[in-house]
């Protein structure tokens, strides 16, 4: 049976075919310029939040072997359809990850976190995934000062912050707070980059952190 958050979280992605969505078309540029940069031996990568597989299978593109977790049983589905190299499974980020994989040298969450209700324990999961030494990139919508001040000058809180979104997003993150919360979980040497636009009013920010 599906807990609660599966449901939810099932009921507002529907994973019809392969394609990455909006988010991604943007992210995946950075993050591919971030893991390339990597000088790695052991060439594994794991996701929290694969969805359908896209992103990963990318990555795998790049002679990564990737593993990843998804909540929704139908992204699971259509991934390991597509994608049989793959080793994806239904999951999520408040489990014990790590004591059923292990741990990588590379971690990675696209926009996730902001969907989470205890970002602590995504945070927490997500550092104990990561080996020691490892880097860990995580993707949210980028909140800033300008940015918040344009979309109340037009108007635009209704729409950007959607309150009818089945699984929607539940937390606004700033560099400032997600800053905090990954040197909470013990995580060093964060920096920011960002995606979308100019960066005042950037759509994602990628945080990159070491463990």
């Amino acid at each position: 049976m599906k807990t609660e958050l599966e449901q939810v979280l099932d009921s507002g992605y529907k994973y019809g075919d392969i394609s990455m969505n909006c988010s991604h078309k943007y992210i995946w540029p950075i993050l591919r310029d971030i893991v390339i940069r990597q000088d790695l031996t052991d060439k594994r990568i794991f996701e929290i939040g694969c969805g359908n597989g896209a992103t990963a299978n990318m990555l795998s593109d790049l002679n990564f072997e990737v593993t990843g977790v998804d909540p929704s049983e139908q992204g699971v589905k259509v991934a390991n359809k597509q994608f049989p190299h793959l080793h994806i499974f239904q999951g999520n980020a408040y489990e014990p990850l790590a004591d059923k994989y292990g741990t990588f040298p590379i971690v990675i969450s696209l926009e996730v976190v902001e969907h989470c209700f205890y970002p602590r324990k995504f945070a927490a999961s997500f550092y104990e995934l990561l080996s020691t030494g490892g880097v860990g990139i995580i993707s949210t919508p980028y909140y800033g000062y300008f940015k918040n001040l344009l979309i109340s000058l037009f108007g635009k809180w209704d729409t950007h912050f959607s309150s009818l979104w089945d699984g929607g997003h539940i937390k606004f993150f700033s560099e400032n707070t997600l800053k905090i919360l990954l040197s909470e979980a013990g995580f060093s040497d964060i920096s920011f980059l960002r995606a979308g636009r100019v960066p005042p009013l950037a759509k994602s920010m990628l945080a990159v952190a070491k463990k």
